[in-house]
C-alpha cells in the first residue's frame, strides 16, 4: 500500500466462505509460522489519503480549488462551488455525497466543453471512488481524465502529471506494482519538464514505495537517501515530512533501526512545525505508525504501545485505526496482556468487516490472523474459536485479493490457510490449498512467496510419506531462497521475517529429509545435496548478518581444493532437531555419513557447558570430558579411515553452536586434536581461489593499539605485550612494516595498505565478533572501526592492487559475551575482509602467550615453508608442551584459521 494512500469506510457484506470450514475436533495449541513478506502493508503503510486535484501553479502546494486560476465567467464560478463543495465533503469522509457532487461539475463542465476542468473533477472523482473501494468506477474515472489531458487541445502538464500520480496510486493498491512504478516514472519525467521540485520528489516517494511492495528494499533505500540529500537546502515542508517518513521506514526493513527512529522523529518534528493545512492528524497518525514499528523491532515494547495508540487515536479512517490496532493487538499478546487483547479484538473484527476489499483490508486480515494463532499458542480458553476465526479471515482475504486481481496478496492469503489446516493435520485440505497458492506466486515469478508454500508443501508431502515429492519440493524451496539472495536478505528481520523461523528451517528440514530418504542409508547423491544445502545455510547465514548478498566474488569448490591437495579432510556437522548428522569427504573416497541419534538440547546444552568452561584454569578435567564427548560425536567413527588415507588437515564445515568450539581442543582420552591434525574452518563452497603462502615472501603490515581510545576503556584493558608480539615478528625474519598506537588509524592503515604490496596484515588490537555487522568491529586510535569499514578499507586495495590479501590476523579479538550466534561476526570479518585467509581468537587471552604463539606462527610460515594451518598447528603445541604455564586450553585453542588453509 502506497504511503500517500489510506483506505476510507463503507460497509459491504462479507463474501461467501472459500474453503469449507476447517474441522477442528481438538483443542491442542495451534501454531503458525511468520510470513516472509506479509506484513509489508501492515507495518509501513498507514498513510493520509492524497488530495484533491486544485488548477494551482507548479510551484504550489496542493490546496483548496481556485476558480480563478483560469480565466472563468459567472457560470464557471457556480461549477467551481460544485468542486469546493466536493472536497469539503471528500475531507470529512463523506465520500458518497462527494461522488454525487463531482459528477454534477463533470456533467457540468462537459456542457460547458470546459475539458481541463472536467478531466480535473474527474481525477478528484477517481480519488473518492478509491476511498470507497470502488475500483471500476475509479480507474474509469482516471483513465478518462487521461484521455482528456493527452488531448492537444486540453494539455496542461501539471495536471497530467497529477492524474498519473493518482492513476499509480490506484495500480498499486490494487496489487500492480511494476506498472504502478512505471506511472509514477512517466509522471516524474513531466515534473522535471516543469522543474516542480515537490512534484519531482512526490513521485520518488512513490516509486519508493512501489519498490518496497515488490521487495526491492536496497533500490527504495538508496531512492530515498538521495532525495533525502537533494531535499536538504529546502524550506520545511510536508514534502519533507512524508520523506522523511518514508526513509525512516525504509531504514528499519534494512535492520538500522537507531536510525530509523531518529529521521522518524525528524519528521514528527517537521511536521509539528510545518502547521500547515496538510499537516493533518492522518499523516501524524502515519508518521506515530511507523515509530511504533521501529520501536516494536527494538523490543521497545511500551514505546511501541505508546505510539500504536496515538497513532490509532489520531487516524481518521477506519483502515488507519485497524492497522495501528492489529500491530498494538500482536504486541498485546506476545506481553501476554490478553485480558485488554481480547477487548480489542472485538473491536478490530467489527471495523474490520466494515472495511471495502483493498489491498490494505486484505494485509490487514492476514496480519489479524496471524496474531489470533499466536493468541490461540498462548491461551487454552480461546479453544477452537481461534484457527476458525483465523481461517475465515484468510478465506475472505483471498476471495478479496482476488477480486482485486492482487494474485501476491491473493498467494499470501491461501498460502497462510494452508497453514492452518497443517496445524489441524488436515493434510489434504493443506495441500490442496497450498498448491493454490503455489501456482499463483509461481504464474507471477514471484520466488520470495513460492519459496513459502514450497517449503510449506514439502512437510505436507513429509507428513503423508510421500518422500521423493517431498525432497523435490525442498529442492526447489532452496533454488528460489538461492535466486532471492540480493533482495530476501535485506529485508529487517523482526519486522519482516525472522531468518530463524522463516528460512534458515528450510535448510536444516531439507537436510534431515535427505539423509533419513530411503529409511536406511542415504544415496551417494543425497549426501551430496545434503551437504550443499549445509553450505547453502552457511551462505544463507552470512548474507542475513551483512543484509546483503555478500559473497559475489570468484569461488571454488572446496571439493576441487581437496582434490589438489589429497591430504585434507572436510567434515560437516549438522545439528538438527532429533540428531547430529555428519557427513565427511575423504579424498578419493566416495562421501561417508555418521549419525548421532540425540536431541538438540542436548547437544546444544553440552557444547555450552564446554564453551563456558574453556577459559576456567581449574576446570581442566571437565574440559577434557567435554571435549571428548563431542570428539566421539565427530571424530571417532571416521578415525581409521583418517588414518588409512593418511590425511593430515581437517577442514570443519561447522554448524550452529559447534561454532563457538574449538576443534583444535578436542580431546580422545589422551591427546588433543591438534597434536595429530592441523585444523582449519570453512564457511563451505565459497573460498577465493586456494593458493600456497609457502612459496612466497612475507610482507606484513603490523598494526598494533596497546592502550584502547578513552571511552572503550573500562571495557577492554592495555595490551603491553604487542611491541613484544611484533619484537617476535621480526626476529622470525619476516619483513613488516608497524603502525604502532597513535599511529594506527583507519585512515593510516588505509593509507598503508592500498600504496605498499603487504601480503599480510596483522591486527593486534581489541576488537569484538558479534551477531549483528553493527556491532562487530576492531578498535583503531580513532575509534571503532565496524566490520563493513573494515570491508571497505581492505577491498579498497584490490581496486589499486592485482594481489589479495593473503592473510589478515587478527590477534587480539574476542566474540560476544552472551551472544550464541556471535561467531558469524568471527566468520563475517573473514568474509568480507577479501583475505584468502583470516587468522583470529574466538575469545580474549593473555597478552603474553598471545606475543609467543604469534611469534612461533610467523617463524613456521616463514621458515619451514608449510601450510598456515600446519604452522598454526606447531605453534599452539609449542604452547601446550613447551610452557606450563600456558597449556590450559584456554591460551592456545582459541585460535581458529579461517578460509585458504594452504
Amino acid at each position: 500500500m502506497p504511503d500517500n494512500l489510506i483506505q476510507g469506510q463503507h460497509h459491504r457484506s462479507p463474501p461467501a466462505t472459500l474453503m469449507p470450514h476447517l474441522r477442528f475436533k481438538l483443542s491442542r495449541r495451534i501454531a503458525i509460522p511468520l510470513l516472509t513478506l506479509v506484513t509489508l502493508a501492515i507495518c509501513i503503510a498507514i498513510a493520509p489519503a492524497r488530495s484533491m486535484l486544485a488548477l494551482r501553479s507548479s510551484s504550489d502546494q496542493p490546496a483548496a480549488i481556485c476558480v480563478d486560476a483560469l480565466p472563468c465567467n459567472r457560470r464557471l464560478l457556480a461549477d467551481g462551488s460544485l468542486m469546493h463543495q466536493g472536497k469539503t465533503l471528500y475531507d470529512a469522509g463523506k465520500y458518497e455525497e462527494a461522488i454525487a457532487v463531482l459528477q454534477r461539475a463533470v456533467q457540468g463542465y462537459q456542457v460547458q466543453g470546459d475539458s481541463l476542468r472536467q478531466a480535473i473533477a474527474l481525477s478528484n472523482l477517481a480519488l473518492a471512488h478509491q476511498q470507497l473501494g470502488n475500483w471500476t468506477e475509479a480507474n474509469g474515472a482516471i483513465a478518462d481524465s487521461l484521455t482528456l489531458l493527452n488531448q492537444p487541445a486540453t494539455q496542461n502538464l501539471l495536471f497530467l502529471a497529477q492524474a498519473l500520480d493518482i492513476q499509480g496510486d490506484l495500480q498499486l493498491e490494487t496489487g500492480q506494482a511494476e506498472s504502478a512504478i512505471a506511472t509514477w516514472q512517466r509522471a516524474e519525467s513531466i515534473y522535471k519538464q516543469l522543474n516542480d521540485t515537490n512534484g519531482i520528489a512526490q513521485s520518488q516517494i512513490n516509486q519508493a514505495q512501489g519498490l518496497r511492495v515488490l521487495g526491492y528494499y536496497r533500490r527504495s533505500l538508496t531512492m530515498l537517501t538521495e532525495l533525502r540529500q537533494r531535499l536538504q537546502s529546502q524550506p520545511d515542508s510536508m514534502t519533507k515530512v512524508i520523506e522523511l517518513r518514508s526513509l525512516g521506514n525504509a531504514l528499519r526493513l534494512v535492520d538500522d533501526l537507531d536510525q530509523s527512529r531518529e529521521v522518524l522523529q525528524q519528521s514528527l518534528e517537521m511536521a509539528n512545525r510545518v502547521r500547515s493545512p496538510q499537516a493533518s492528524p492522518q499523516e501524524t497518525s502515519a508518521i506515530h505508525f511507523g515509530l511504533g514499528n521501529t520501536a516494536k523491532a527494538q523490543q521497545d515494547t511500551q514505546a511501541a504501545i505508546a505510539f500504536y495508540q496515538k497513532a490509532a487515536s489520531l487516524t481518521t479512517t477506519t483502515i488507519g485505526k485497524v492497522q495501528a490496532q492489529i500491530n498494538l493487538f500482536s504486541l498485546l499478546i506476545n506481553t501476554v496482556q490478553q485480558p485488554t487483547a481480547q477487548t480489542l479484538l472485538s473491536e478490530v473484527q467489527t471495523q474490520l468487516a466494515t472495511l471495502p476489499p483493498s489491498q490494505a483490508s486484505v494485509y490487514a486480515r492476514i496480519h489479524l490472523a496471524q496474531s489470533l494463532l499466536k493468541l490461540g499458542e498462548r491461551s487454552p480458553f480461546s479453544g477452537s474459536s481461534v484457527p476458525q476465526s483465523a481461517a475465515q479471515l484468510l478465506a475472505t482475504a483471498a476471495q478479496h485479493a482476488h477480486s482485486l486481481g492482487d494474485r501476491r496478496a491473493e498467494a499470501y492469503a491461501l498460502g497462510n490457510l494452508g497453514t492452518v489446516y497443517e496445524h489441524a493435520h488436515q493434510w489434504k485440505e493443506a495441500q490442496e490449498v497450498t498448491q493454490r497458492a503455489l501456482n499463483l506466486a509461481q504464474g507471477m515469478n514471484a520466488p520470495d512467496i513460492s519459496y513459502r508454500w514450497h517449503w510449506q508443501l514439502g512437510r505436507l508431502l513429509k507428513q503423508q510419506r510421500e518422500i521423493p515429492q517431498a525432497i523435490a519440493a525442498y529442492d526447489a524451496a532452496v533454488d528460489e531462497l538461492r535466486s532471492l539472495r540480493g533482495d530476501l536478505v535485506t529485508v529487517n528481520r523482526d519486522v519482516q521475517f525472522s531468518f530463524r523461523e522463516s528460512v534458515e528451517p528450510v535448510y536444516r528440514e531439507s537436510v534431515e529429509l535427505l539423509v533419513q530418504a530411503q529409511g536406511s542409508e542415504p544415496t551417494e547423491q543425497n549426501l551430496d545435496k545434503a551437504r550443499q544445502r549445509i553450505e547453502a545455510l552457511q551462505l544463507a547465514e552470512l548474507d542475513n548478518f551483512f543484509r546483503e548478498a555478500c559473497l559475489d566474488t570468484r569461488t571454488v569448490l572446496l571439493d576441487k581444493v581437496v582434490q589438489d591437495n589429497p591430504t585434507a579432510a572436510i567434515i560437516y556437522p549438522m545439528i538438527l532437531p532429533n540428531q547430529l548428522e555428519v557427513i565427511v569427504k575423504i579424498p578419493q573416497r566416495s562421501l561417508h555419513h555418521h549419525t548421532i541419534k540425540i536431541p538438540r538440547q542436548e547437544v546444544e546444552s553440552l557444547l555450552q557447558q564446554l564453551q563456558q568452561n574453556l577459559t576456567e584454569l581449574d576446570a581442566t578435567d571437565k574440559i577434557q570430558t567435554l571435549s571428548q564427548q563431542v570428539y566421539r560425536w565427530l571424530i571417532e567413527p571416521i578415525e581409521a579411515d583418517l588414518d588409512h588415507q593418511g590425511v593430515n588437515t581437517l577442514v570443519f564445515v561447522l554448524d550452529g553452536a559447534l561454532r563457538s568450539i574449538p576443534m583444535a581442543g578436542l580431546y580422545d582420552g589422551k591427546h588433543y586434536l591438534i597434536e595429530k591434525y592441523a585444523v582449519a574452518l570453512s564457511i563451505g563452497l565459497q573460498l577465493l581461489p586456494p593458493k600456497s603462502l609457502s612459496t612466497e615472501r612475507l610482507n606484513v603490515l603490523a598494526a598494533g593499539l596497546i592502550d584502547p581510545p578513552l571511552q572503550f576503556r573500562q571495557q577492554f584493558p592495555p595490551l603491553p605485550e604487542i611491541k613484544s608480539e611484533f619484537a617476535l615478528i621480526t626476529k622470525a625474519g619476516v619483513a613488516n612494516q608497524q603502525l604502532l598506537d597513535q599511529a594506527f588509524t583507519s585512515q593510516s592503515l588505509a593509507s598503508k595498505v592500498n600504496s605498499t604490496g603487504f601480503n599480510v596484515v596483522h591486527l593486534a588490537t581489541h576488537g569484538q565478533f558479534s551477531s549483528q555487522a553493527k556491532d562487530t568491529f576492531i578498535l583503531a586510535a580513532d575509534g571503532p572501526m565496524n566490520v563493513t569499514q573494515l570491508d571497505s578499507l581492505l577491498r579498497s586495495r584490490n581496486q589499486v592492487s592485482s594481489g589479495a590479501i593473503e592473510l589478515l590476523v587478527l590477534s587480539a579479538c574476542q566474540t560476544a559475551e552472551g551472544d550464541s550466534r556471535a561467531t558469524l561476526g568471527l566468520a563475517g570479518v573473514a568474509v568480507k575482509a577479501g583475505a584468502r585467509s583470516t587468522l583470529a581468537s574466538l575469545w580474549q587471552i593473555d597478552d603474553r602467550s598471545t606475543a609467543l604463539l604469534m611469534g612461533e606462527f610467523y617463524r613456521e610460515l616463514a621458515n619451514s615453508k608449510v601450510t598456515k594451518a600446519e604452522a598454526l598447528r606447531r605453534a599452539q603445541v609449542m604452547l601446550l608442551k613447551q610452557y606450563p604455564n600456558y597449556s590450559h586450553t584456554g591460551f592456545w585453542a582459541a585460535y581458529v584459521l579461517i578460509g585458504n588453509w594452504l
